[in-house]
């Protein structure tokens, strides 16, 4: 039996869905460092947490909108999304408010062990409230959109096509609030020099503030697009974390733009590992793709040190 060639640009499409998706989480993670100063480890359980409080919401808003569509998905997916971006910015504050902020002076380790503790708290709250089991949003199963396939030859549902729109929108409003935003400069101030900023009177606990808030909703978007696109599980965030650290790492720590580039870069890679062993480039199959993008991680670490954006900040 002669095996299916997939196309090639199908592999592109799938890396830039899942690009999408490691982008949101690593630009949360990456502020968190910027600003706090500590590698978030409960960044990944954020996004299930995400995930989990919009599939919660479902329930109350399937019934209620119906039918009602809006680019090819239910309308009540988008507020779910909304809802979860929502619960796990609030979640972040909250936890920043009662856990980390009475830890203020201690060392990064420190922070970093806690944010493990953390993590297994967010996690061991979605396994009471959930469950173990897989879930699904319940969002019909739509077939390829068929002027692309015609025209191109690859499978792009409408899911996919707004999981990257909405990214887009999103890496977007982040870029305007940092550049022309008071907030912005406020921001930026402070991962450049907290200290001399509170001096210079810039309110630096609104600015955390913020932070939490726009890391959380950053994250929880991946959380919900991940599960669209694959399941939700109690364990999805955990399980992706060390590829959103890899991006952060390859894109240069604590650097938000170098994470949306180590994101494209992580996810694309991840994506064409079995393009690459297809054209017996790279002699593995797909569950491997991880450690392939670590490999390249590291081979790019070791020409550029500092990250893609290591230098810029």
């Amino acid at each position: 039996m002669i095996p299916l060639q997939i196309s090639p640009f199908q592999y592109v499409v799938n890396g830039v869905v899942f690009s999408s998706i490691i982008v949101l989480a690593a630009i949360g993670l990456s502020l968190v460092y910027s600003i706090a100063d500590f590698a978030n480890f409960a960044h990944g359980d954020l996004m299930t947490v995400g995930a989990f409080s919009a599939l919660f919401s479902v329930a109350v808003l399937q019934p209620a909108l119906g039918d009602m569509g809006l680019f090819g998905l239910p309308l009540w997916f988008f507020l779910a999304l909304v809802i979860g971006m929502g619960a796990a910015a609030i979640i972040a504050v909250l936890t920043d408010r009662f856990i980390y902020q009475p830890m203020e002076g201690t060392e990064s380790i420190g922070l970093l062990i806690s944010s493990i503790g953390v993590a297994l708290v967010y996690r061991a709250l979605v396994f009471l409230s959930f469950g173990t089991d897989a879930e699904r949003y319940g969002v019909p199963r739509q077939g390829p959109i068929p002027w692309i396939q015609e025209s191109f030859g690859v499978a792009v549902t409408p899911r996919n096509l707004v999981v990257v729109a909405l990214t887009v929108v999103l890496v977007t409003a982040l870029h305007l609030t940092l550049t022309r935003t008071t907030l912005g400069r406020k921001m930026r101030a402070t991962a450049d020099n907290a200290d001399l900023a509170r001096v210079s009177g810039i309110r630096t606990s609104e600015v955390i503030i913020a932070m939490w808030l726009i890391g959380g909703a950053l994250a929880a978007a991946g959380g919900v697009f991940l599960g669209l696109e694959e399941l939700v599980r109690p364990r999805m965030g955990f399980d992706i974390l060390l590829i959103v650290f890899a991006a952060v790492i390859l894109g240069g720590i604590g650097s938000v733009y170098g994470a949306m580039l180590g994101g494209l870069v992580i996810g694309m890679v991840h994506e064409l590992v079995p393009l690459f062993n297809q054209w017996g480039v790279i002699p593995v199959g797909s569950r491997y793709a991880a450690a392939v993008a670590f490999v390249i991680m590291v081979a790019i670490l070791l020409v550029r040190p500092s990250g893609i954006a290591g230098d810029s900040g």
